[in-house]
């Protein structure tokens, strides 16, 4: 009877050494609320260099900023120094900066609103050393053309943005 027991107990221990907690990718918040996931180390894809894919998914072409503002938070200017040092690694691109807002507030309010983010982020762009003449245009979006549809405040930190876009 103690044996069986003992090989009980073993077989217990055993089993409990084997099991594992599933693994759970890291999620990633924005000082504006905006989340996105980490990608997993066996599932990230190379892009050719110099490419609007690299850029979009190794530098990232957006920033966010908070609600009815228009000043970089600290991710955003890490998010602007990232482009900035692609940018000069890359001197054929030039780029269309997109001012955007969440859906609140007047038309004429967020196309002002858009265009200040917009500059914002041009301006210190130019800051960090990227050539003025490499910035095509300054262009606010306001509302018009949402990330992501919604009007809870989910959908309005991913709205309440300004875009690098990379043309030729």
């Amino acid at each position: 009877m103690k044996f069986k027991l003992l090989t009980l107990a073993a077989a217990l221990v055993l089993a409990a050494a084997c099991s594992s907690e599933p693994e759970t990718e890291p999620v990633v918040t924005s000082d504006a609320g905006a989340t996105t996931t980490a990608p997993d180390i066996a599932s990230v894809q190379s892009y050719a260099p110099g490419s609007t894919e690299e850029f979009v998914a190794e530098v990232g072409d957006r920033v966010f900023f908070g609600y009815d503002r228009y000043d970089l938070t600290p991710e955003a200017q890490s998010v602007l120094q990232r482009q900035v040092a692609w940018l000069n690694s890359y001197p054929q691109h030039r780029v269309v900066i997109e001012g955007h807002c969440d859906e609140r507030g007047t038309r004429e309010y967020n196309l002002a609103l858009g265009e200040r983010r917009a500059n914002a982020q041009a301006n210190y762009m130019v800051a960090l050393g990227l050539d003025p003449n490499r910035i095509v245009q300054v262009i606010s979006y306001g509302k018009e053309r949402p990330a992501v549809l919604g009007s809870d405040e989910t959908a309005y930190a991913q709205n309440r943005r300004a875009v690098t876009v990379l043309s030729q």
